[in-house]
C-alpha cells in the first residue's frame, strides 16, 4: 500500500476513481495508470466512455477495468468496493471525483435539484470513504483524495447546492483525516477552480478569466497531477487533512 513508500510509483497498487469516464475523472485515471496503478474506472451511465478510458490506458501499457455504480446509492457503492477487493485483493487509493451540477438561484431552486447534488457530490463521498475505510485501516495504509471545488471555499451565485456540497466535502475530508491518521491512512482534497471540461463549456468566459490571476482556465491534466502528488509522491505521505487549490490563484488565502 501507499502509506510511507519511498517511491513515487504506484506499481502493484490499485486505485478506484469515481466518475472517471470523462473530464477531470478521466484525466485522473490516465495519470494514476501512467504512475503504475491498476485503475478501476467507475461510471454511472456512460459505459462506452468508460470503456474508451480503459482502452486508452491499456493502449499506453497500463492496466484498468470499469465498474458501473451510482455512488449516491449505498448498495451500489458497497457492491463496487466488494468487487474491487475480490478481483484485486487490495485497494490503495480512492479518488472521490464523481459530481453533478443543477444550477439555479436559491429562491427558485427545486428541492429535487438541491437533493440530487447533495446526494451525489457529498453523500457519495461519505459512502465511498466509509466503504474503503475498513480495508485501508486494516492494512494501515491508503490514500483518499476528494475532489472539492473553490466554490466550496468562496461560494458562487446560482450554485447554493453545489457550493454547500463541496464545502461539506472539505469538512468531511478533515474529519476523516483526523479519524484515520493513527492508522497511516491520509485523506486530502483538491479544489479545482474553473477547469476546461463539459461542466464549464457553456459558461461565459470573460468574467471568469477576469477573476483568475493566471488569466486562463485550468486543464484536467493539471488537476490530475495534483491528485498524483497526493496519491503517489513520498511527500504526500506526510500530508493529511489538506486542501490543495488548483485554481490559477482565484482564491488566495
Amino acid at each position: 500500500m501507499s502509506g510511507g513508500s519511498p517511491s513515487s510509483s504506484l506499481d502493484g497498487q490499485v486505485a478506484l476513481v469515481t466518475g472517471a469516464s470523462r473530464g477531470i475523472g478521466r484525466a485522473i485515471a490516465l495519470e494514476l495508470a501512467a504512475t503504475g496503478a491498476t485503475v478501476v474506472v467507475n461510471y454511472a451511465s456512460s459505459p462506452e466512455a468508460a470503456a474508451a478510458v480503459v482502452a486508452e490506458i491499456e493502449a499506453q501499457g497500463g492496466q484498468a477495468w470499469s465498474h458501473q455504480a451510482n455512488v449516491a446509492e449505498e448498495a451500489a457503492v458497497e457492491s463496487m468496493v466488494k468487487a474491487v477487493l475480490e478481483r484485486e485483493g487490495r485497494l490503495d487509493v480512492l479518488v472521490n471525483n464523481a459530481g453533478i451540477t443543477r444550477d439555479g438561484l436559491l429562491m427558485r431552486m427545486k428541492t429535487s435539484d438541491w437533493q440530487s447534488v447533495i446526494d451525489l457530490n457529498l453523500t457519495g463521498v461519505f459512502l465511498c470513504t466509509r466503504a474503503v475505510s475498513r480495508t485501508m485501516l486494516k492494512a494501515r495504509a491508503g490514500r483518499i483524495i476528494n475532489i472539492t471545488s473553490v466554490v466550496g471555499l468562496m461560494g458562487n451565485p446560482g450554485q447554493a447546492n453545489y457550493s454547500a456540497a463541496k464545502a461539506g466535502v472539505i469538512g468531511l475530508t478533515r474529519s476523516s483525516a483526523a479519524e484515520f491518521a493513527s492508522r497511516g491512512v491520509t485523506v486530502n482534497a483538491v479544489a479545482p477552480g474553473f477547469i476546461e471540461s463539459d461542466m464549464t463549456k457553456d459558461l461565459a468566459k470573460e468574467p471568469i478569466l477576469a477573476a483568475i490571476p493566471l488569466a486562463r482556465m485550468g486543464q484536467p491534466a493539471e488537476v490530475a497531477s495534483a491528485v498524483r502528488f497526493l496519491a503517489a509522491d513520498p511527500a504526500g505521505a506526510y500530508m493529511t487533512g489538506q486542501v490543495l487549490q488548483v485554481d490559477g490563484g482565484m482564491v488566495m488565502r
